[in-house]
């Protein structure tokens, strides 16, 4: 055997579906195997690598017991002279393993070797080759000295900035996306540590690889892309925390006591720093545009209010000072909260959404004034100016955000210019999943997969693509992997690069589409599930439901319980759905719930009761969970709920 390939997947079905079509086709004329050690995914992964690569070897580890520990389940029944340990979200030319065992064959130092990745868009990705974290290259990554200086041998030594990327190199540390490795220095070295649950682990085997005398290798001539982030998000607390003390794992173990208690307080200095800034970047994104709108109108009506009595009365102190600090800081929260439930602080933003909230506002305030004693009503005409000026300026704010950010309002979003390169049956079967998908494109031709044009349906070939893509004003490009190899897919996205369109490959036999924007962004996927409960509207109609009724049933608790009956709501549980702990409506459960519905808090009550039988009766709930994802509505938990409560009563 020469090779094994090793993937530990995690979650990222789609990402492993495309990754395995890649894999199979590069190990068409090498004899290798290849394994999948799932961690307990929820979305499905298992069964789709039994049912699509029945011949690939299949883990399924009933708990997530972390990168390490998997890859090393795989490695001690594996059988290749060479080893490669390789993320799921990754792609790789066809002649990628080839050219990789044959300059480990002719290079016999070598202990292991990485490749040239890019990502979704045909970047290059700086964490190809890297430099052993020493606490002085760490202190210059970690306080973004080597981002300021990104080619200097000694700021930017992390990623080894000054080392061509065209070019091989002897590195230090590998990618754990990508570690080709020699299993004659896994021999020697011991397998990877299982001490580091996540991160790190690529880092420390790497170290002892090169301290039994063996080389590490970057070999830049194959390219693989690497959809960046779609296991862990790189912006939360939690990767910080979790990536940080792998570090200090690494220090603990392999540096001097001295420069390991340096190292260890750099990392949690570094701990503090990202997460300080990380929590603070947060509450300022959730809070910047409320913030703006509180601003706004609040100095609109602290000035039209003096103008008013100025107008009106003669004076500037017509109104007594409860007007300015208790009512019309009433008014402005209430006109916060109206904004908040008519979804003007949703993302993607909606445009008209802040005139709807200002309005709903204006008829709660007008209705409580109307409630008020006759000393709190002091004017109606200027509840009517301000509402006016609340309406110009939080309109007016969305008007010039939309202005400066048209895409972060999807009313106003060109709709996305695509181009499709493959055979008219490939071409067809794509444009039809991107349609089902709801994605808002326009498809522009179809571009023929070689240099000649063999059917009426295609506008281009494909050394047209760059001047089709200048003339149509295409934003994105969809390559058909049945008709077009790995290779020449990578080749054109290196081309295209320079033109800022985007990129995405629809593996054959597959109902994903997927790409990737770039480094910092998750991948995208054009599929056909179902998301309509998870929209942030629903979300918090759902929220809104669950705190109204938990509040309800609390004070009707002793009446229920005087006439309950098995299955009534209870305090305890109403306590539960008032603290987000639990939702009172959810999916009726079995052990064939479909993995693709849209994720929600665990149910106390299903929205409904499956009466029929074995099979037919899996079938008939998946179906039925399905329209009540897709079709969410408040409506159906009020009456499932209503009708909980009505039979505990009866």
């Amino acid at each position: 055997m020469t090779l094994s390939v090793i993937i530990v997947n995690y979650n990222v079905k789609y990402f492993l579906e495309q990754c395995l079509i890649s894999v199979l086709r590069a190990v068409k004329d090498t004899n290798a195997e290849v394994w999948v050690v799932d961690n307990a995914s929820a979305d499905g992964s298992c069964q789709m690598v039994k049912e699509r690569f029945p011949h690939v070897k299949l883990i399924e580890n009933h708990s997530n017991v972390g990168f390490s520990v998997a890859n090393n389940q795989a490695i001690r029944q594996s059988k290749g002279k060479y080893v490669l340990l390789l993320n799921p979200d990754t792609v790789v030319q066809e002649d990628t393993f080839t050219k990789c065992i044959a300059f480990m064959d002719s290079h016999p130092e070598a202990g292991s070797l990485t490749v040239k990745m890019i990502d979704g868009k045909g970047v290059f990705l700086p964490e190809s080759k890297r430099a052993l974290p020493s606490p002085i290259v760490s202190f210059y990554k970690i306080f973004g000295l080597s981002r300021l200086f990104p080619h200097s041998r000694t700021f930017a030594r992390y990623h080894l900035g000054h080392l061509d990327p065209n070019q091989t190199h002897s590195i230090e540390i590998l990618p754990g996306a990508y570690m080709f490795m020699r299993k004659e220095a896994l021999d020697k070295t011991g397998l990877l540590d299982e001490t580091f649950f996540m991160y790190g682990e690529d880092i420390d085997l790497s170290y002892r690889i090169l301290k039994e005398g063996y080389k590490n290798y970057y070999y830049p001539e194959t390219t693989i892309i690497h959809y960046k982030g779609e296991s862990t998000k790189k912006g939360s607390i939690n990767y910080v925390l979790i990536f940080y003390k792998a570090m200090a794992i690494f220090a603990q173990k392999h540096f001097s006591k001295k420069n390991a208690r340096l190292y260890i307080l750099i990392i949690y200095l570094a701990i503090y720093f990202r997460a300080l800034a990380s929590i603070v970047s947060r509450v300022a994104k959730r809070l910047a545009l409320p913030l703006a709108d509180t601003a706004l109108i609040s100095a609109g009506i602290t000035f039209l209010v003096s103008f008013w009595e100025q107008y009106r009365f003669g004076t500037s102190q017509a109104y007594p000072n409860q007007l300015l600090w208790v009512m019309i800081p009433a008014y402005i929260t209430t006109w916060l909260l109206s904004l908040y439930l008519s979804g003007a602080y949703d993302k993607p933003q909606k445009l008209f959404a802040a005139s709807k909230g200002v309005a709903y506002g204006a008829l709660a305030i007008l209705a409580a004034y109307a409630l008020l004693p006759v000393t709190m009503r002091f004017s109606r005409a200027l509840i009517l100016i301000s509402t006016a000026w609340a309406l110009v300026s939080v309109q007016g704010l969305r008007f010039a955000w939309a202005m400066a950010k048209p895409n972060t309002f999807p009313s106003l979003r060109r709709t996305k210019r695509v181009a499709i390169v493959g055979t008219p049956p490939e071409s067809d079967r794509v444009t039809a999943l991107i349609s089902n998908a709801g994605a808002d494109v326009t498809f522009l031709g179809n571009i023929a997969p070689s240099n000649t044009i063999t059917h009426k349906s295609q506008i281009a070939t494909l050394d047209q693509i760059s001047e089709f893509i200048r003339i149509n004003r295409i934003d994105e490009v969809v390559f058909c992997s049945n008709d077009l190899s790995l290779q020449e897919i990578i080749r054109h996205m290196l081309l295209l690069t320079p033109t800022g369109i985007e990129f995405k490959i629809a593996p054959q036999d597959s109902l994903s589409v997927i790409g990737s924007n770039s480094i910092n962004s998750p991948g995208e996927l054009y599929t056909l599930d179902f998301k309509a409960i998870s929209e942030p509207a629903n979300r918090r109609r759902k929220r809104i439901f669950d705190v109204a009724a938990a509040a309800l049933l609390l004070i009707a608790a002793p009446i229920l319980w005087l006439t309950r009956k098995p299955g009534t709501p209870t305090a305890k549980q109403s306590l539960s759905v008032l603290f987000g702990r639990k939702t009172w409506i959810g999916y009726i459960q079995s052990n064939s719930t479909s993995d693709h519905l849209p994720r929600i808090k665990p149910s106390v009550f299903a929205f409904a009761t499956i009466t029929h039988t074995s099979k037919e009766k899996s079938n008939t709930i998946n179906h039925a969970n399905l329209i009540y994802a897709k079709s969410y509505s408040v409506t159906t938990d009020l009456m499932a709920l209503y009708k909980r409560v009505k039979e505990g009563i009866e």
